[in-house]
């Protein structure tokens, strides 16, 4: 019966792998900064041909794709370094959009020392946990376009579950 691996990635790699994940890949959005410790990320939303909608403006759900992913494996990689192997991913999302998106938008994404810690405890006595987290997409002038509220949902495999890690 296969098993479920927690494999340890540098940021480097993650970086490498998540900007040419096709969902990503072809919406023009890049992680363009992950920390040594997979604490934080900068995520970056390029303006293009490929990503506009009728008014010339961000498409929402290019928006919405780039605050999918780094959450989940933010927390992935974080439990994987310390040797707790964890499937994870985004349970929920919602977003609200203030403003039309005209220019390249940046998402800065980060998890505190206190958050991490009590995600630990909590895995260890319940089994899994979520955490909501709230993800500004701002445009260049630094003004709120997108709100992205993300759910994301942790939890230690399951025996019989058989599944395999994706990378």
């Amino acid at each position: 019966m296969p098993t479920l691996r927690s494999r340890t990635l540098g940021p480097r790699a993650l970086k490498f792998i998540l900007n040419y994940f096709p969902p990503l890949l072809f919406q023009r959005i890049r992680i363009v900064h992950m920390a040594e410790d997979f604490m934080s990320c900068r995520v970056l939303i390029k303006r293009s041909l490929l990503t506009r909608n009728l008014h010339g403006t961000t498409f929402g759900g290019t928006i919405f794709s780039a605050a999918d992913s780094p959450l989940p494996v933010m927390f992935w990689q974080i439990f994987a370094h310390r040797g707790i192997q964890v499937e994870s991913w985004l349970q929920a999302a919602e977003i609200h959009y203030e403003k039309p998106a005209a220019t390249h938008l940046l998402m800065d994404i980060s998890l505190s020392a206190e958050e991490v810690e009590a995600a630990a405890a909590e895995l260890e006595e319940r089994g899994r946990f979520r955490r909501r987290h709230e993800i500004l997409a701002k445009d260049k002038s630094g003004q709120v376009c997108a709100r992205v509220t993300v759910e994301s949902y942790v939890r230690l495999p399951r025996l019989d579950s058989g599944g395999l890690s994706a990378f």
